[in-house]
């Protein structure tokens, strides 16, 4: 799962989580990781959850067999589909490690989550940068002066403290699916928190009693305590001030050390490691990694490209354009960090392993709702709050460490395609006057836009929410299906009539709907069988051939890594593919629009973001011509 889960995992599938925002406890002071517990200080009064169910082997073996067929040709499938017919034969490996799982899932509330951590994030060893941490891009701002772009990214400071304290207050509502309550564990961990590279295997920091968050400006970094003395939080004034004091404070050259959070995790860990020798920098680390959250204060990225607008703000929060520009402004281990650039772009990055969509996308909808209706005053008196500049000393070894991690992330840069934009065409509404579930379509169409591209389906993920178990994360929606992929064969290659293809679509839309309600339930199967895997791993026990099978392997290549995530706002997430020729596509399905970001790398040849954009679009309204003409000629 090295090269392929991580960047697989991003986001959820909102559209079954009713959510308005939710409550956590900040955890106390600790490291963990996927060998150890998250520390909580205090019990929330949520509803009690059950444990994560362990599915039955034959069941997932079934569903693996469905699934894995339309990837392979009819040789490769009679070989997978008798490897999978042993390993889930009587008296078999299989049947052993059912048993060891669900003996562990009696005694456990989640069995997988340790696991999922280690094999999704922690152990992962590929930057978090573009492969696995999102962007989310707010609505661009029109800044008029340098105080009017220090004054809203104030005012998105203030408003996402305002939304930490609602949650450590416990005043936020439990979520729900349906009638169902939802996990909420984890939103205890948008702030405060920082991942830690190490040589193997990271960490997670979190910190409760922080009183600062960090400013990044012109890659140097800064301290800013954000609450007075009685504890309440700073006015906006009161921060805004504090941002121009660090715009004042020091323009001289910086150390870089923001680039070496851009490198692969092991080259990063032995940096980090020599980094902590020195009390200076040990001091400086401990002020960034304990930090609330990180506000990231850039200036206009400078390049030449035929990128769209949209397309532009989607890279500038993901990657920030390079060493030149402001990739080094960054400290992409934080799990939040805010962006806000002098010439209006704005969003956050998120480091993936504590969280997925929901929290992050509560808190970019409340924090650019309060910064769209706070005016600041100047006829009040405001302190200036405390703000001290951090510094490193570097080695000659950690000063090339610095220049090595330039050039990589420059290239990193240059290879990154992306293509952000919001079709126009119909909406989500559009969608639901046919009957058709919005979700379901839109999977189609991402499948049937890379099957019109390259002639043939791909292994496909969306993720899906499992927070109606305690500590549940994602499970994966293969939306690769015998059915999905029938409709774009009946459609692209047979000349049918609408009425025909129309239900071919609804079978699609059916089978789409009935992986998820097997997901979102726990009765999925790629969660299922990494917990197979992990016990035989784990136990000593030679992997079964079923994982050693080409078939598994092209399985769980996901060239399609997909995710809703849906915001109020006119917002979109961005991520990088997950596998070298693959795409990453993530869309916010709004009323009247949906807008997408689909990534790809300019190292493959045969992907291109802007080809499949419009091959999507292409795909949307044709499908969404084959509904209506089928429902007007049956009137």
């Amino acid at each position: 799962m090295a090269n392929t889960t991580a960047g697989a995992v991003r986001g959820l599938s909102q559209k079954f989580i009713c959510s308005k925002h939710v409550l956590s406890a900040s955890p106390g002071v600790g490291l963990y990781s996927s060998r150890t517990k998250s520390m909580s200080s205090k019990a929330l009064q949520y509803a009690k959850l059950p444990s994560l169910p362990v599915p039955k082997l034959n069941q997932t073996l079934e569903q693996y067999i469905r699934t894995v067929k339309p990837l392979l040709t009819k040789d490769e499938f009679a070989v997978t589909e008798q490897v999978a017919k042993n390993f889930g034969a009587p008296g078999g490996v299989g049947e052993k490690l059912q048993l060891m799982l669900e003996e562990k899932g009696a005694k456990e509330p989640n069995w997988l989550s340790e696991w999922w951590l280690d094999s999704a994030y922690l152990s992962y060893r590929l930057p978090v940068l573009v492969h696995s941490n999102p962007a989310l891009v707010f609505p661009k701002q029109n800044f008029l002066s340098k105080k009017e772009h220090l004054a809203y990214a104030a005012k998105l400071i203030v408003g996402a403290l305002r939304y930490k304290a609602i949650i450590d207050s416990g005043k936020l509502e439990q979520d729900y699916l349906g009638k169902s309550p939802l996990d909420m564990s984890q939103y205890t961990k948008v702030f405060n928190g920082c991942r830690i590279p190490g040589l193997k295997t990271d960490t997670i920091r979190h910190a409760l009693d922080s009183n600062h968050i960090i400013v990044i400006h012109n890659n140097q970094f800064y301290k800013v305590v954000v609450y007075g003395e009685n504890g309440q939080i700073l006015d906006d004034r009161d921060i805004l001030n504090g941002l121009t004091c660090v715009t004042q404070k020091y323009n001289g050259p910086s150390a870089g050390v923001g680039f070496l959070t851009t490198e692969c995790r092991n080259v990063w860990g032995i940096a980090h490691k020599e980094l902590n020798k020195d009390p200076v920098n040990r001091a400086s680390l401990q002020a960034i990694e304990d930090s609330i959250f990180v506000m990231c204060l850039d200036k206009s990225s400078k390049i030449e490209d035929n990128a769209t607008v949209s397309t532009r703000m989607a890279l500038q929060l993901l990657h920030g354009y390079g060493a030149e520009n402001n990739s080094g402004n960054r400290w992409f281990d934080k799990t939040l960090q805010l962006i806000v650039s002098e010439d209006g772009v704005n969003g956050l990055c998120y480091e993936h392993s504590p969280t997925e969509g929901p929290p992050i996308a509560n808190l970019a909808d409340f924090i650019v709702n309060y910064a769209q209706e706070k005016t600041l005053r100047d006829d009040e008196r405001h302190l200036t709050p405390h703000c001290e500049r951090l510094t490193f000393n570097l080695t000659s070894a950690l000063d090339e460490a610095v220049m090595l991690a330039k050039r990589n992330v420059d290239q990193l840069v240059q290879d990154v395609q992306m293509n952000s934009f919001s079709f126009d065409k119909f909406g989500k509404e559009d969608i639901k006057a046919l009957k058709l579930s919005p979700d379901s379509f839109i999977q189609i169409a991402i499948q049937m836009a890379f099957i019109r591209l390259h002639g043939h389906p791909a292994a496909h993920y969306e993720s899906a929410s499992t927070r109606r178990f305690h500590g549940g994360r994602t499970e994966t929606i293969r939306s690769c299906l015998p059915e999905i992929v029938n409709f774009a064969n009946i459609h692209l290659k047979q000349n049918l009539s609408p009425h025909e293809k129309f239900k071919a679509l609804q079978s699609a839309v059916n089978a789409h709907k009935g992986y998820v309600g097997m997901a979102i339930n726990g009765q999925a199967i790629d969660r299922h069988l990494l917990g197979l895997k992990r016990l035989a791993i784990e136990g000593g026990i030679d992997i079964p051939s079923l994982f050693l099978d080409p078939g598994y392997s092209t399985s769980n290549n996901w060239r399609l890594s997909t995710s809703q995530v849906a915001a109020v706002n006119d917002m979109v997430m961005c991520y990088g593919p997950v596998t070298p020729d693959g795409y990453g596509c993530c869309y916010n399905p709004r009323r009247d629009e949906i807008n997408f970001a689909v990534s790809a790398f300019n190292s493959n040849p045969t992907t291109c973001a802007e080809k499949f954009g419009e091959a999507l679009k292409k795909c949307l309204e044709e499908m969404r011509d084959v509904a209506t003409s089928s429902i007007l000629s049956s009137l």
